[in-house]
Parts: C-alpha cells; structure tokens; sequence
C-alpha cells in the first residue's frame, strides 16, 4: 500500500516505521512551542495524508511521550479517508499534566499513526431487550 503523504515544512522528514515489525510510524511538532500547565494545545504535525478507502488513520500517544508531562488530550485521535484537504494539517490535540510549561521541540515525536482497518454496521436494529446475562457492569472484569 502507498501512502499519499504532503509536508507542510518540506525540511523535516516523511513518516516512516522505525523497525520491520513496528506497527505505527511517528508523528511530530512542525513547530517549537511551549505548552502551558493544564492548557490543551493542538500542535501542527506536518502532515497532510490521503487515507486509503475502507481505513482510517488512528493517532495514539508514543509510549514514551508520558516522560514528557504531555498526553494526547483526546486519548486517541480517527482521521477519516475524507480529511485530506490542502488545509487538512493533522493536528496533536496535547495537554500538558504537569505544573510546569513544557517545551516541544521543532522534530519531537510524540505521537503514533496507525492504519486501521475499518469495519461497518449494515443496519442499527433496535431491541428492546438483550440477552439475560449481565457481566456485572462497568469495571467487573474478574472480580468473583
């Protein structure tokens, strides 16, 4: 699969998967920016990228990028197959968990992409009741 890829700053690099077996390749800051305590920044990554019908693009936080104080704001972040306009930058929706301004350098990788497979429901059929065994609700998994 070819990947449609345009650089806003044509002087940093493409993405690319660091390892053979690495699922994810690395997003970056385009910018140098300081992120203030507790404040949520969307710092630009540099890419604009034409996803494959039938996938989406998933952004998830490096493992390393909570050594930083950053965290993906959002958790995860989807970019549809439609978002590849010429204005359509990804953008890493950050927060800073620390007390303290954090800076991000120009290059810093701090997030992942992932090509995911896209799976669709046919039909939402409506039910007014679902089967009689409950797994016991929310955080029950394996307690007895």
């Amino acid at each position: 699969m070819h990947l449609k890829v345009k650089l806003i700053d044509p002087t940093l690099p493409m993405p690319e998967y660091k390892t053979k077996g690495a699922a994810a390749f690395d997003l970056y800051s385009r910018v140098e920016i300081e992120v203030p305590p507790f404040a949520p920044v969307i710092i630009p990554s540099n890419f604009i990228v034409k996803i494959p019908k039938g996938y989406f693009l998933m952004l998830a936080a490096r493992s390393s990028l909570p050594k930083t104080g950053l965290m993906l704001a959002n958790g995860i972040g989807v970019i549809d197959e439609d978002f590849c306009g010429e204005d359509d930058e990804i953008g890493l929706f950050m927060i800073n968990l620390t007390k303290n301004p954090v800076k991000v350098d120009k290059g810093q990788r701090l997030a992942q992409g992932i090509l995911t497979k896209i799976a669709k429901a046919e039909k939402f059929v409506h039910t007014r009741k679902m089967s009689k065994r409950s797994r016991g609700g929310f955080g029950t998994t394996g307690k007895k």
